[in-house]
């Protein structure tokens, strides 16, 4: 049971607090030990989305844990860092039972049920979010798009070119703040022309996050950039490391009403960090959140490979 303090306050034995950017040396720290290529396990994501996710997280036996409520419900993310998980996964577990929830491991990768199962045999069901899994690509694919199946990029690309003469790609800085707030403004209300009542939740949620990563850009190393014609942004992207050969593409947008914005602000960022990373295979361009438009744009990249995502919530005995 919670102890209760003298003025009503609930203490809870894990002390679960929002992320502060102070937080990234030490979180990157653990978060290098860890194989996942979710983009849950980038401490970016955990700053930035924290508001609109409740995400919180604690130190537990060396190892980093993380609490959120998402479309599953209020879970955990799976531990990373050194140590002994089984006791980390045990301390999470006692913490779920104290508020007087189930025990939920919230975007799991299937390569952890057969260790979720050594320790808890038989007590977790599992149900798959498609809608979650991150579509993977090979950075040179990308850059380069060769082959017939990108046939269709290459001619967005060019017809841009073409149409746009003087089209630019610069490094996005945070002086470029201003600029892709209004196009980031700008694209849902041209989105909620073309389709109906614009969703003002997610507008203020992501305006929320791309203005706390305008004002730590420098300070969580994000690189990114903005395409320029006749001198007016129509396009901007951010990314950063997600972990030794993959980076995480947090934002991308542009107007669609410009054929081929989209293909040329991805094309030129994955040249651009090609060239500044060699050592890059690549990018995560993040999930489809069940968004028919968004899952196709996605598949017609053709993902190398798809990060997967498990929820395990333990059954009750």
């Amino acid at each position: 049971m919670p102890c209760v303090h003298f003025l009503g306050e609930v203490i809870f034995m894990i002390d679960f607090r929002t992320p502060l950017i102070s937080d990234k040396p030490w979180v990157d720290a653990l978060l290098s030990h860890a194989a996942e290529l979710g983009c849950e396990y980038n401490f970016t994501n955990l700053l930035i989305w924290n508001h609109a996710f409740s995400q919180k997280f604690a130190l537990v036996d060396g190892f980093l844990a993380v609490r959120l409520t998402g479309t599953a419900g209020c879970g955990y993310l799976w531990p990373v860092g050194q140590g002994n998980i089984k006791n980390a996964l045990l301390e999470l577990e006692a913490d779920a039972k104290e508020r007087g929830a189930p025990f939920r491991l919230i975007c799991v990768a299937p390569a952890h049920v057969s260790e979720l199962e050594a320790y808890y045999p038989g007590k977790f069901q599992y149900i798959t979010d498609r809608n979650g899994a991150d579509y993977i690509y090979d950075i040179n694919r990308l850059a380069d798009l060769k082959g017939k199946k990108l046939h269709a990029k290459r001619n967005h690309c060019n017809r841009m070119e073409a149409d746009c003469p003087d089209w630019r790609y610069e490094e996005l800085t945070p002086d470029s703040l201003a600029e892709c707030l209004v196009v980031n403004k700008e694209w849902y209300r041209r989105a909620a022309e073309r389709e109906g009542a614009a969703d003002e939740v997610s507008m203020q949620s992501e305006e929320t996050a791309l203005t706390c990563a305008f004002s730590n850009y420098e300070a969580l190393g994000l690189e990114g950039g903005v395409l320029r014609v006749y001198g007016e942004v129509v396009a901007f992207t951010i990314a950063d490391r997600l972990n030794a050969d993959t980076y995480d593409v947090h934002f991308e947008k542009a107007y669609s009403e410009l054929p081929g914005a989209f293909s040329l602000i991805n094309r030129e960022l994955a040249r651009s960090l090609r060239e500044r990373h060699p050592e890059l295979r690549y990018l995560n361009r993040e999930e489809d959140m069940g968004i028919e438009g968004l899952r196709k744009s996605k598949e017609s990249y053709y993902p190398d490979m798809m990060a997967e995502k498990l929820t395990a919530v333990k059954v009750k005995e």
